[in-house]
């Protein structure tokens, strides 16, 4: 969406910038099963309603993990720990 809206810039495709994300031994996709998807519905506190945002959260705090992003929104929740 973000390549789509001309916010962010790939030197390739989208279908082989993720290919080639894959590819990468010290990246793994992690896929949105019913946990997260269910804790992405009862987050503690304000969080806007970006439906995106609340399972990417939702992810982070089910893996015990900070999230790395400059989302200045993301970095204000104070349920999750972020890098950047």
């Amino acid at each position: 969406m973000l390549v789509k809206k001309r916010r962010l810039r790939l030197a390739v495709s989208t279908d082989e910038w993720i290919a080639r994300s894959v590819a990468l031994p010290f990246l793994h996709f992690v896929p949105v099963d019913n946990q997260i998807f269910l804790r992405s519905l009862d987050l503690a506190g304000p969080l806007h309603d970006d439906p995106a945002d609340r399972v990417i959260v939702a992810t982070a705090l089910v893996l015990g993990m900070p999230l790395i992003t400059r989302d200045r929104r993301l970095q204000d929740y104070p349920h999750l720990e972020t890098i950047w």
